[in-house]
């Protein structure tokens, strides 16, 4: 609104009359600001720093237009103070030129730039070789777990990444799994968790799987690194795995099903895989139900901002997860609980390390600052999601059905109880 009342008052000032006391209207073309401000907007999912350079250029010049308009008012206009009321000219375009600059950025930043297409495998991978993912994140590409204590002393007192091998350990006890001799991570990432299983379950095998050729490279490193040799990365679709039926005694999900296209794929494949007795459990990113309260909509604003900033179709609700669960007619023992409150600090956490030291992004140049920038904003508008409860961190566990003819101790073993049946 600023913006525009300031270029009104600049277009009348431009028109004014030298025989004339007062100035006619004269507003600059809307349809000529569209087009300026539609340029500054458009998102660019693979050039960033292109979309950031044009930004600012249509910025600049939209900034000198209005410079040129108001020192053409203030030669033809009798007197400043007549016209502007004492105000200096230079003033009034400077501030019109942060104003639009300003709603061009906010317009830009408000775009989403990575609009689900099958993309996600490079995505990945870009953010997998900028190194500013896992510099800040660690190993683990996920949320992490912040106690009741530890809230009540302050989240920032926690180590951001230890904060994330704590989640681990709390999925693998919500899990209720013990023991599992095979075992797959399904959205791997950088390999963090299947490291971590395969360290903690020696004798058992772990392979990982992700969309992203670069994070299985980067995952193997790692393992070679730490001396983990019973861990192994492939790239493989979640959707269609190669595996046969009855392969694993545990699938672990942590934060892979926000990016499947198919959720009721995602829950039966990995149930095909699983062994009978063996334990599925899955983090997810979840909306909220929307049952006899409908989506506004700015909530149907906010969660497609959210859906296609980070390359995800879409999400749905921890109900839901239930019911897919359950509709497969193999699974037993469907637990679900809500973790917002025990996770919704990372958002801020995540922030915070940037800003505590912000070195490696300062030092990577424009592209990564923008790139971060849209980072920043998109990681508030998440915790906002979260905090008014529009959006929930669902977690769901299940045991896969014996098989009639199984060996019902050969089935069970690694495994105990996992509570009430949802």
């Amino acid at each position: 609104m600023l913006g525009q009342s300031l270029r009104g008052d600049v277009g009348r000032a431009a028109s004014v009359r030298s025989s004339q006391s007062t100035a006619s209207i004269a507003p600059i073309s809307s349809r000529s600001a569209s087009r300026r401000v539609a340029c500054a907007s458009a998102p660019s999912d693979v050039a960033s720093e292109a979309v950031a350079t044009t930004s600012a250029g249509a910025a600049r010049s939209a900034a000198r237009e209005v410079y040129q308009l108001s020192d053409a008012a203030s030669t033809s206009a009798p007197t400043a103070s007549t016209t502007f009321a004492g105000v200096d000219p230079t003033v009034l375009a400077a501030v019109a030129g942060l104003g639009l600059s300003l709603f061009a950025l906010k317009r830009i930043l408000d775009t989403p730039s990575r609009k689900y297409d099958n993309n996600v495998g490079q995505e990945y991978d870009a953010w997998t070789e900028e190194g500013v993912l896992e510099y800040y994140w660690g190993e683990h590409i996920h949320l992490g777990y912040y106690s009741d204590e530890e809230l009540a002393r302050g989240y920032l007192k926690k180590d951001f990444k230890q904060a994330k091998f704590d989640f681990v350990d709390e999925m693998l006890r919500f899990s209720g799994a013990k023991n599992p001799a095979t075992i797959l991570d399904v959205g791997c990432g950088f390999g963090g968790t299947s490291r971590h299983l395969a360290k903690k379950f020696r004798d058992a095998s772990v392979t990982g799987i992700t969309l992203s050729p670069k994070q299985v490279k980067r995952g193997t490193e790692l393992a070679k690194e730490q001396g983990v040799g019973n861990v192994k990365f492939q790239v493989m679709d979640a959707l269609a795995m190669e595996f046969p039926d009855n392969t694993f005694d545990l699938v672990w999900a942590c934060e892979s099903g926000e990016h499947m296209p198919d959720k009721r794929k995602y829950i039966e494949e990995m149930t095909r895989v699983l062994k009978p007795g063996g334990t599925l459990v899955i983090a997810c990113w979840c909306q909220r139900e929307e049952g006899d309260k409908p989506f506004s909509p700015q909530d149907k604003e906010d969660l497609q901002f959210l859906y296609d900033e980070w390359a995800h179709p879409y999400f749905i609700s921890i109900a839901e997860f239930g019911r897919l669960m359950n509709g497969t007619g193999k699974l037993d023992h469907v637990k679900l609980e809500d973790w917002n409150k025990n996770t919704i600090s990372s958002w801020r956490h995540s922030i915070w390390v940037g800003v505590f030291d912000p070195w490696i992004v300062v030092f990577k140049g424009p592209r990564i600052w923008y790139k971060t920038v849209r980072e920043i904003v998109t990681l508030e508008r998440m915790h906002q999601a979260f905090e008014k409860g529009l959006m929930e961190y669902g977690m769901m566990t299940g045991t896969k059905k014996l098989e009639p003819a199984a060996d019902k101790a050969a089935s069970t073993e690694g495994r105990v109880p996992v509570g009430a049946k949802a």
